[in-house]
């Protein structure tokens, strides 16, 4: 039993109207999916219009985390069992030194490297300029030996890449030649075993 009468033929939409309703419908569709929802969940924005309202945003972090998900998921069946796991894997060290020369001393700083690892480093003086000479001395190494990385007179600051040539000890000396105290400060990041000032 129905609570309310059918109605009359007459009063039913006519095929035209039916037609043109689902196409109508259809458009708004396709202008949502276009606008809002591409961008939003796949972050396409064909328009531009999900970047205007913030939606191509979302959907790229959306796409960035489900990427890194699956890569982390899928970490363990391509990843050999003879590697390392990442969490095995030495960090780089790093120190931060400073010393104190009064006018015409001298010191030296010395890291113990492998052959071809490498330090980042930096230093910088306060006080005046101080000559420099980097260096490395091998493990055993012959009398009168030398290798040089590098050397200056009058300098306020240097930094760089210091790679090993060979296993042993490789670092830094500075001389103040000035006629006021000078302090220096070093900073060093990357693959050594110990730091020590030798000098």
């Amino acid at each position: 039993m129905y609570n309310t009468e059918l109605p009359a033929r007459a009063e039913l939409p006519s095929t035209g109207k039916l037609l043109r309703s689902t196409a109508v419908a259809a458009l708004i569709a396709t202008g949502l999916l276009v606008t809002t929802i591409l961008p939003a969940e796949y972050g396409i924005d064909p328009t531009g219009v999900g970047r205007a309202l913030g939606l191509t945003q979302m959907g790229e972090i959306k796409i960035s985390l489900a990427t890194a998900a699956n890569a982390g998921a899928l970490a363990p069946a391509v990843t050999p069992r003879s590697e390392p796991a990442a969490a095995e894997v030495a960090p780089a060290r790093q120190h931060t030194v400073t010393i104190s020369l009064k006018p015409g001393e001298a010191a030296e700083i010395k890291l113990t490297m492998q052959k071809d690892a490498s330090v980042g480093y930096a230093w910088s003086t306060v006080g005046g300029p101080v000559s420099y000479d980097t260096h490395g001395d091998p493990v055993k190494a012959p009398d009168g030996f030398y290798h040089g990385y590098g050397k200056g007179k009058n300098e306020t600051a240097a930094a760089g890449t210091l790679q090993a040539a060979f296993d042993g000890k490789h670092g830094w000396y500075w001389r103040n030649r000035s006629g006021a105290e000078v302090t220096i400060t070093l900073q060093t990041r990357g693959d050594y075993g110990q730091i020590e000032r030798v000098l």
